[in-house]
């Protein structure tokens, strides 16, 4: 005799019915580390959850989504306990401080190459070049250009380090070159063969602190627009102003200093080269601190290899039928002068790396954890 009794649904049917469930197990690990909904929130969209596909799991938005799998993962009590109160990031005088420091020994190491002679110039500039490098790197450990202790290494510090020389030395150098220089070393005269300039060093490295402060407020407001937004579209369409005023804060800053470092160091004000080197280095810094670390390195690996391309090609073209090579260079150096190769290649670079930020910075999962380094 036939039974009667009709077949139990089975795992998979259960799981068919409760969508979320599904996608509960397949971010498991996820949902199990994460302190509050946000996290998954910007997990889920790291992982491709756009506010289109929570309506499949019948929720409005990714946010919505998120809070049912945070409220349904199994802990040691029966019901989960409320998610942490928001924290602005705090400022801490450590690293306020910290961002001080390059500006105040470059400000010194120029004095003491202004002031001295001979072998002490030479031993001024190379303690000095020393100092300021390891001050940069302390103001760069931590504080809102910080990244975390478990970040990767990147790479970008051989390739800022060539950027910032040839801001002083490149475009004297290249300019000698194209003349049949140089001949001889390079000095801080206007006039010299091969003249040093020191104000876009002092600009560049007192537009730190406003650099950190810029970062300090994105990381902040990026937060907080994070808690009250309702859908990752509008999460974005919040967060791209901010992103754009902050860039243009720390430009402000940053014009103001290269013109009052020119007057206090009676060099020209080369306006165009540090704007395009300082937007690409506090972009490519913004990036990294945020977990994108591939473009940066990208973007300064193509910026510097042009400028040693452009200095290369001034020498080879000396050589017995190699004139052409420097064509390229001529043409550009006739029509915006020696600095044309950097703010060109400085410019480039910093185009496309606040592209790039616009898409990656409005991102929910680039802000998840923002508020760690400061």
């Amino acid at each position: 005799m036939s039974s009667s009794r009709k077949p139990t649904p089975g795992p998979a049917r259960r799981t068919a019915a409760d969508p979320v469930k599904a996608l509960m197990h397949r971010h498991r690990e996820l949902c199990e580390r994460a302190v509050d909904p946000l996290e998954i929130a910007a997990g889920l969209e790291a992982h491709g959850v756009t506010d289109r596909t929570a309506v499949r799991f019948r929720h409005r938005d990714v946010f919505s989504l998120a809070e049912e799998m945070y409220a349904r993962v199994p802990r040691d009590g029966e019901t989960p306990p409320p998610p942490p109160a928001e924290k602005a990031p705090v400022v801490r005088a450590d690293w306020a401080l910290l961002t001080l420091l390059p500006g105040a020994l470059c400000g010194t190491t120029v004095a003491g190459i202004r002031f001295t002679d001979g072998q002490s110039r030479l031993v001024a500039a190379l303690v000095g070049a020393l100092a300021v490098s390891f001050a940069m790197r302390a103001a760069l450990s931590r504080g809102p250009l910080g990244t975390p202790d478990r970040a990767p290494t990147t790479g970008t510090s051989t390739w800022t380090y060539w950027l910032l020389a040839y801001a002083a030395l490149g475009d004297g150098l290249l300019g000698a070159a194209m003349t049949g220089g140089p001949d001889a070393l390079p000095t801080d005269a206007a006039d010299a063969p091969w003249p040093v300039v020191t104000a876009p060093l002092l600009a560049l490295s007192l537009s730190c602190a406003p650099a950190a402060w810029a970062a300090h407020l994105f990381a902040a407001r990026a937060r907080r627009k994070l808690t009250v937004s309702r859908g990752l579209e509008d999460f974005a369409a919040s967060v791209r102003p901010l992103l754009l005023g902050m860039f243009a804060l720390y430009l402000c800053a940053l014009t103001a200093l290269a013109a009052l470092s020119a007057t206090a160091l009676t060099e020209p004000a080369a306006y165009a080269q540090v704007i395009t080197l300082g937007a690409l280095l506090v972009l490519a810094r913004l990036l990294t601190v945020h977990g994108f670390t591939h473009a940066p390195v990208v973007v300064l690996t193509a910026a510097a290899t042009a400028q040693g391309a452009a200095l290369a090609a001034a020498f080879a073209s000396r050589l017995p039928g190699c004139a052409f090579l420097a064509a390229p260079v001529e043409a550009l150096v006739e029509l915006w002068g020696p600095g044309g190769i950097q703010t060109l290649t400085c410019g480039t670079g910093a185009l496309a790396l606040l592209i790039h930020a616009i898409r990656k910075l409005t991102r929910a999962s680039a802000h998840a954890r923002a508020e760690g380094p400061c």
